[in-house]
C-alpha cells in the first residue's frame, strides 16, 4: 500500500494556479497517493486562521506533516498560512521577488489577475471562442464556418468536441467540429460542408479497442459500438485524411491538454491570449 501524504491547494481567488502548479510536481512521486484538498478565496485573515486549523487539525491526525501550496498576493494572509504545522510551498515567495529584482521594478501585488476580470478583452475573446465552439459542434451548421481557425474531424466519439472546447478556453482558438457519418466515409470526395475549407481541417483518430469501449458505455451491444465497426470507420477516415493530405493525430493516449498543444502546433494556429 502506498504511504498517504495530505495535500492542501490555498488560494485567494479560484485555487486553478496553485492546483497546477502543485500537481505538476506531486505527479513525479509515483509511488505515494496524495489525499488533496482545494480552498478557494481565502482572501482575508479571518478565512485564513480557519485554514490555518484544518491543516493543524490535520497535522495532529497523521504522522506526517501536509503539503501545502498557496498562491495568495496578500503578505499578512501568506504569513498566516505559513504559520500552520504544514510544509508551505508559496508560489509568490518563490518567484516574485526575484522577478522585481530582475525586472527592476515593484509588482502590483493585485488578487485575481490570472483568473479574474481584470482583462475584458481577453475574457470577451474567451467566451467568444466558445460560443463558436458551441455553435459549430458535430457540423450543426456552416453558417460563418470561413472564421474557423481550425476544423476538427473524425469518426463520433473520437475526441473532438472537448478537444475544441478546450482550444476556445485556454487559448481563445474558434475551433468547429465536423463528424464524419458512414455516408461521408463510403463517399470518394470530402464531405461538401468541409470542402472550402481544406486548409483548416484537422483529423483526428483513435485506437478501435479505446473507441468500442466508448461507443459501448453510450449504446452497449449496437453494431455502432462493435469492435468491426469501429475498426473499419477508423480506417476508413485515416484512409481519407491521407487521401486528402490532411494532417491528423491520435487521440488515444493524450492527455486534453497535450492534444490541444500538439494541434496548435502542427496546424500553426496562432492563440488570442
Amino acid at each position: 500500500m502506498k504511504p498517504v501524504r495530505q495535500v492542501f491547494f490555498v488560494s485567494d481567488r479560484t485555487g486553478i494556479t496553485a492546483e497546477s502548479m502543485g500537481l505538476a510536481l506531486l505527479n513525479q512521486f509515483d509511488n505515494i497517493e496524495f489525499k488533496r484538498a482545494t480552498y478557494p478565496f481565502v482572501d482575508t485573515e479571518k478565512k485564513a486562521r480557519e485554514i490555518v486549523a484544518l491543516i493543524n487539525n490535520a497535522a495532529n491526525h497523521s504522522e506526517t506533516r501536509p503539503l501545502v501550496f498557496s498562491s495568495i498576493v496578500d503578505e499578512n494572509v501568506r504569513k498566516l498560512i505559513k504559520t500552520s504545522a504544514g510544509l508551505h510551498m508559496s508560489f509568490y515567495d518563490a518567484f516574485i521577488g526575484e522577478l522585481e529584482d530582475e525586472l527592476a521594478t515593484e509588482a502590483n501585488h493585485s488578487i485575481g489577475r490570472t483568473h479574474g476580470m481584470h482583462d475584458t478583452e481577453r475574457y470577451d475573446k474567451r467566451m467568444e471562442a466558445i460560443n463558436f465552439a458551441l455553435n459549430h459542434d458535430d457540423g450543426i451548421t456552416d453558417r460563418e464556418l470561413k472564421k474557423a481557425d481550425v476544423i476538427l474531424m473524425g469518426v463520433s466519439r473520437s475526441g473532438k468536441t472537448p478537444t475544441c472546447l478546450y482550444l476556445a478556453l485556454q487559448y481563445g482558438i474558434r475551433a468547429a467540429n465536423y463528424p464524419l457519418i458512414p455516408e461521408d466515409l463510403q463517399s470518394s470526395e470530402l464531405p461538401r460542408m468541409l470542402q472550402p475549407f481544406r486548409q483548416k481541417l484537422y483529423g483526428l483518430t483513435i485506437d478501435a479497442d479505446r473507441l468500442h469501449h466508448i461507443r459501448s458505455e453510450r449504446r452497449p451491444d449496437s453494431r455502432y459500438a462493435s469492435r468491426d465497426n469501429c475498426r473499419h470507420e477508423i480506417l476508413t477516415a485515416e484512409d481519407m485524411f491521407r487521401r486528402f493530405n490532411i494532417p491528423y493525430t491520435n487521440t488515444t493516449h493524450k492527455s486534453i491538454e497535450e492534444l490541444a498543444a500538439s494541434i496548435i502546433l502542427a496546424a500553426k494556429l496562432q492563440r488570442r491570449f
